[in-house]
């Protein structure tokens, strides 16, 4: 990394953090927690001023990049700026038609379009890739509670991955061969941690703190004229490979796979990657149902579909857990004491809370194949499974 690329990671991981620390204790001790104007405004211009040296630096330099691993950690410094700039009203794109913030802005496209990714901190650079140095993470606050949303966040993302690497090494194998069961295991062991670290997480964090203090970090601004959605705990490929790969959602149902088209550039290259080949592939579950109609239930067929169906269900509770628990309690609930005009972009992907919502039930719905659904989903040909298994 180059020495304005360095300092601008100190910067990141020091004064930034503090700033935007204090600023946060300012407004959760106002009895409106959502308001941000008129508080704070000398250290809200530090964060703008002491950063903007920074990225007119970078800026200066033109290609920061010593590879992918400098050019990735640069995009999302400038991420993680542009995005407090946002949570601080310094920038809206709601009342602006291109970003106030121009350096910024053409750094951030330039190693975006480098790199492959959107032009903003993405998921990863919090989580899968966010390098700790001395045991402490990069982030926006050192606020316990936004460190233990990234930490648990991270551990589930890491669990989904092992998850999806376990299933997508079936493949190869068949579904009717009898080693396929320890692959098979390994999914079901990992989703089980998953549906673990959500529920201590759950428990744990403050519904206050996160709503007021760590959830506005993730809302959507302007990268030059375009406006990108806030980084989202899903904008990573294992859980989308697990959704394929069991056969809950399809690559060609028309909601889910403009959800595909909408994070591709959220998600690490690699990860682009392994989604791309993992459409390529019939999934367990029509593998399943194919030997089913041609063979029969075999003993190796209903060992397998055992397993299968253990690991369909347990995804389906982390699919219940996220929607019921997080986003019903930590979003929902305490956006709905919020006046109105405080609810103008509340959600990191843009669009009204409440058309997020039905989105985000609709995910849910395919992931659980709930039978009652109005969404199409694989309810019945896995009620087919569970038939043969029992007869």
């Amino acid at each position: 990394m180059s020495a304005a690329a360095i300092a601008f990671d100190r910067w990141i991981r020091g004064a930034f953090v503090e700033m935007n620390t204090a600023l946060e204790d300012l407004y959760f001790a106002q009895d409106d927690r959502s308001n941000v104007n008129g508080v704070g405004d000398a250290i809200k211009a530090a964060i703008r001023d002491e950063g903007q040296v920074h990225v007119v630096a970078l800026w200066q330099e033109g290609n920061t990049g010593d590879g992918f691993e400098s050019g990735f950690d640069v995009l999302g410094n400038v991420g993680l700026y542009l995005a407090s700039l946002r949570r601080h009203e310094l920038t809206n794109p709601a009342r602006e038609d291109r970003s106030p913030f121009p350096e910024a802005s053409s750094l951030a496209l330039h190693v975006g379009a480098s790199i492959g990714m959107a032009p903003r901190f993405a998921t990863a650079h919090l989580a899968t890739h966010n390098r700790a140095v001395n045991g402490v993470r990069k982030s926006f606050t050192s606020l316990a509670d936004e460190f233990l949303f990234i930490d648990e966040n991270t551990r589930a993302i890491l669990s989904f991955q092992r998850a999806a690497d376990a299933l997508a090494r079936v493949l190869p194998l068949g579904v009717t061969n009898p080693v396929a069961d320890v692959q098979f295991a390994a999914a079901a062991e990992a989703l089980r941690d998953v549906i673990a670290i959500n529920r201590k997480l759950f428990e744990a964090l403050d519904i206050e703190r996160f709503f007021y203090s760590v959830r506005p970090y993730y809302k959507p601004y302007r990268v030059g004229r375009q406006e990108y959605r806030g980084a989202n705990a899903g904008d990573f490929s294992g859980i989308n490979e697990i959704d394929l790969l069991l056969g809950l959602c399809r690559a060609n149902d028309p909601y889910y796979a403009q959800l595909l088209v909408d994070k591709m550039l959220f998600m690490m290259p690699a990860d682009q990657a392994r989604l791309r080949a993992c459409m390529a592939h019939r999934s367990l579950l029509d593998e399943f149902l194919l030997a089913l109609d041609t063979d029969g239930p075999g003993a190796a067929w209903r060992q397998n579909a055992g397993q299968f169906l253990e690991i369909i269900d347990l995804f389906g509770e982390t699919a219940r857990q996220h929607h019921d628990q997080l986003v019903a309690r930590f979003i929902e609930q305490p956006a709905g004491r919020l006046p109105a005009e405080r609810l103008q972009g509340i959600t990191a992907s843009g669009p009204p809370l409440d058309v997020l919502i039905r989105s985000l039930a609709s995910l849910r719905d395919m992931r659980t194949a709930a039978g009652d659904s109005a969404n199409k989903t694989r309810h019945d040909d896995i009620a087919r499974l569970r038939t043969a298994l029992d007869r």
